[in-house]
């Protein structure tokens, strides 16, 4: 029958962190294999007489750690399979279910190959951790992979402690992660061969200087105190949300208390386009801020809902990443896409199954279903004739969508005569902008963006007709209508487009 194959921890350090438990499994063994040789508790273990093998050659045979780690796995499975009943021992640094990944692969395969699997806890590093930096977890902390570390898994009130920092170039790559939240001044503590007497070193250096130092290695770590300031939490959407709700609280703000979804409706939409005038001119800075404006907006609207108990702005986040992920098949599943086409049509096919689970058949929806009732009015004409196109209603030729325009043209002018009334006269007003909108969707050109180019440029002539009249000085009032059009015949050469 297979042997038992039994993980145990070699502590963080010599051996004074090695437990009686751990030491008595070793001394009754029959086979001992460690992780690895280098450790400062293996010339103990030597010196008590115990036989072992080691893992080492796998580290030099492979590439990257997770290659050595399936190896390692692989041997041992192996290994426990051809024995005769028993006992193996598998010795690795510290604990064998902190950072320590044969364990967990040990853990999930040996059932399936029907071998018994134990382990047997020794000191990990974050007991050294704790004792040496001293702090208390319950206060919050969170234990990260140096090899893997990403800005989105940091958080400034959680104390910090980074692992597997084997060398420079890793401690390179964790300050980077580290410097997108925190400055470059930011203090860190850097620890070496935490427990091991007369090897143990204890530095803090400003974070820009973290990969500066010497003595990275297996016994590496890195520690970011946890830490209550603005200039920290403020770049969290934690304190955000956090923001939002002492302003709607009863201690907050009496404005901001008193808004609803409709009093604060219009607001969303103002710094919606807002936003949109910071991408025309191309502005990062006011961009950044404007952005921040509508977040605010949603933020505000997502805590009234959540004092009502419907729902949170993290199930509104939930929501959206289901989405995405959902209707992007190409992306996080098994389909691909060529090229942009194709993946529209997928997203458009995901869209279709979505409304079926709701109930709705699309085959029996309008074809202008799905246009915002409350879009601008060009923006809506545009969308609602393209929905139209689709299913075949549209003209034919560019000729026709010309002759619509002067149609509606020639009947606005008839109705401005004197048997015309005001109704009828924004009824083909409206009419000749619709067509008007037809043409610009011939012409592969979005009618909102096209009228706001006109406005920019329109503004910009027109500022410069105010400049010359006050360089003249007069004013606009006493500037005949003349001299402004001369000025802006002038600002058309003057002013690029």
């Amino acid at each position: 029958m297979p042997a038992t194959l039994t993980v145990v921890g070699l502590g963080s350090g010599d051996d004074n962190q090695l437990t009686l438990g751990v030491l008595r499994k070793l001394e009754s063994a029959q086979r001992i294999y460690l992780r690895t040789a280098e450790h400062p508790v293996v010339r103990f273990l030597q010196d008590r007489g115990l036989a072992f093998e080691t893992f080492d050659g796998l580290y030099e045979a492979h590439d990257d750690f997770g290659a050595v780690y399936e190896a390692i796995t692989a041997e041992l499975l192996r290994l426990a399979a051809e024995a005769d009943g028993g006992d193996i021992v598998y010795a690795v640094p510290g604990h064998p279910f902190v950072a320590e990944r044969t364990t967990m692969l040990l853990k999930e395969r040996c059932p399936e190959q029907g071998i018994g699997f134990a382990a047997l806890g020794g000191e990990s590093f974050l007991d050294q951790a704790f004792a040496r930096f001293g702090f208390d977890p319950i206060e919050g902390f969170q234990l990260l992979d140096a090899s893997d570390l990403s800005p989105r898994t940091l958080n400034p009130r959680l104390h910090t402690v980074i692992g597997q920092v084997y060398d420079m170039y890793t401690a390179s790559e964790a300050k980077l992660s580290l410097m997108e939240l925190y400055p470059d001044e930011h203090p860190v503590w850097v620890g070496h061969a935490l427990g091991v007497a007369e090897e143990e070193k204890l530095l803090q250096v400003p974070l820009y200087e973290l990969d500066r130092i010497e003595g990275y290695g297996n016994l590496s770590l890195i520690y970011v105190p946890r830490s209550e300031a603005e200039a920290l939490t403020n770049r969290t959407f934690a304190r955000l949300h956090e923001i939002v709700q002492i302003l709607r609280s009863p201690g907050g703000c009496p404005w901001d208390r008193e808004q609803t979804h409709q009093s604060i409706r219009k607001n969303l939409i103002e710094e919606t386009y807002e936003v949109l005038e910071t991408l025309d001119d191309d502005d990062p800075d006011a961009m950044r801020e404007e952005l921040g404006d509508l977040l605010l907006q949603i933020m505000l609207h997502a805590q009234m809902e959540e004092e009502e108990g419907s729902f949170t702005v993290f199930d509104v986040i939930e929501g959206l990443n289901e989405k995405l992920i959902r209707r992007h098949p190409h992306v996080f599943g098994t389909s691909g896409a060529e090229d942009a086409e194709e993946a529209l049509v997928k997203w458009n096919e995901v869209k279709a199954e979505e409304k079926r689970k709701k109930g709705l058949e699309p085959e029996k929806l309008s074809a202008l279903h799905g246009v915002p009732r409350d879009l601008p009015g060009l923006m809506k004409a545009y969308k609602l004739q393209k929905k139209a196109a689709e299913v075949g209603f549209d003209w034919e030729k560019i000729e026709d969508v010309f002759d619509k325009v002067e149609e509606e043209l020639q009947e606005l002018r008839e109705e401005l005569g004197p048997e015309g009334s005001k109704d009828r006269q924004q009824a083909e007003l409206g009419d000749l902008l619709f067509a008007v909108v037809n043409l610009a969707r011939f012409v592969k050109t979005d009618p909102e963006e096209a009228l706001a180019l006109t406005n920019r440029k329109f503004v910009q002539r027109f500022s410069y007709i105010e400049e010359q009249v006050r360089l003249s000085g007069k004013k606009l009032e006493q500037t005949s209508l003349l001299e402004m059009e001369n000025y802006w015949q002038e600002a058309k050469k003057v002013l690029q487009d």
